[in-house]
């Protein structure tokens, strides 16, 4: 490792310091959202790599109100979109007005909800893919474009969005294009007998917990530097390479269920997408460095919504889930030659 290199990763003293941070947004959320510490260690890693979420469940478990707390622990600007057919495009990203300004008639942009650090789009399914399409250019490029003008977005930005997996009819399916865009698709699950007693318990009286900034914005926007400094061996890189190249059935070194069951693979999106939040994962777990176990916790997230699977697949009971992990566990974690730097 060389020492321009070595300057930039994170220093032992600032692993602590980072995952001090980390915990203590972790243990507001935990105080505002009972029973789910596997989803809410999830969405921090997503948020902590700069990424985009998709969080796909029945109504009432909380998606909403996990949106909510995350923007009162970190004091950013939150906005909710509640989406549905009759959405346009303007009602998001705003529209230019005809307004008087100095004695003069001309056109002046409104900005719409899209304005904000924080930005739910709630039951995301339920827009037409026009109105879902406005949200491309904002979630990838972090502006917007009207009549030929771009208006940048604040930093951060994050689109965080939900999509119920039932009551179908009048919904639009996510396009491949647009649901790429998102980093984590992950699927909330119901809680335990004991942990929804608690829940009545303790909104028994409908007042929700008052949450208190965990984060300044500058030290989130810290974080996000600590995320950068996380060092990548490329051992692991190299594994996170093999494994979305396993997903691509058109590939020799391709397993028989991908051949027989995936139409399109994973994109080299998903491979950054794995490496940003293995990173992230690894600080969370308060680690300098990515192992292989970081880039198995979050794969499943990242290539599950990215994988096109053939119809054959659902007739022989294969999910997206069940395709991921037979992957992580046929794919080995080193290839055949070791990269020269498994040492690092």
């Amino acid at each position: 490792m060389t020492e321009s290199m070595s300057a930039k990763l994170l220093t032992p003293e600032e692993i602590p310091q980072a995952k001090a941070s980390i915990d203590k947004l972790i243990a507001g959320l935990k105080t505002a959202i009972l029973g789910q510490d596997e989803l809410i260690e999830r969405v921090v890693i997503c948020l902590l790599a700069r990424g985009h979420l998709l969080l796909e469940g029945l109504p009432g478990l909380g998606k909403t109100e996990l949106v909510k707390s995350l923007s009162s622990l970190l004091g950013l600007q939150f906005r909710r979109v509640q989406f549905t057919p009759d959405l346009l495009p303007s009602d998001i990203i705003g529209a230019p007005i005809l307004e008087e300004v100095n004695g003069a008639r001309r056109l002046v942009f409104h900005e719409g909800p899209i304005f904000a650090n924080l930005v739910l789009a709630d039951e995301i399914n339920r827009a037409t893919p026009k109105t879902q399409a406005a949200l491309l250019e904002a979630m990838q490029e972090h502006r917007v474009t009207v009549i030929g003008t771009s208006h940048p977005l604040p930093y951060p930005f994050f689109v965080l969005a939900t999509q119920n997996p039932i009551e179908l009819e009048g919904t639009y399916p996510l396009p491949e294009a647009q649901i790429d865009r998102f980093t984590f698709k992950i699927t909330v699950k119901g809680v335990a007998t004991d942990v929804l007693q608690r829940i009545i318990n303790t909104r028994q009286h409908g007042v929700p917990p008052q949450l208190d900034v965990a984060l300044e914005t500058t030290e989130l926007i810290s974080l996000f530097d600590a995320v950068d400094r996380i060092h990548l061996p490329n051992a692991v890189s190299n594994y996170i390479a093999r494994l979305v190249n396993a997903t691509h059935p058109d590939l020799p070194d391709s397993s028989e269920e991908v051949r027989r069951f995936v139409r399109f693979g994973a994109s080299p999106r998903a491979a950054i997408g794995i490496a940003g939040t293995a990173r992230a994962a690894a600080l969370v777990a308060g680690k300098p460095n990515v192992g292989f176990d970081e880039v198995r916790r979050v794969a499943p997230n990242v290539l599950g919504h990215r994988l096109i699977l053939d119809y054959t697949a659902r007739m022989e009971g294969w999910t997206t889930e069940k395709l991921v992990n037979s992957l992580l566990e046929s794919v080995p974690e080193v290839a055949r030659q070791v990269p020269a730097d498994v040492e690092a």
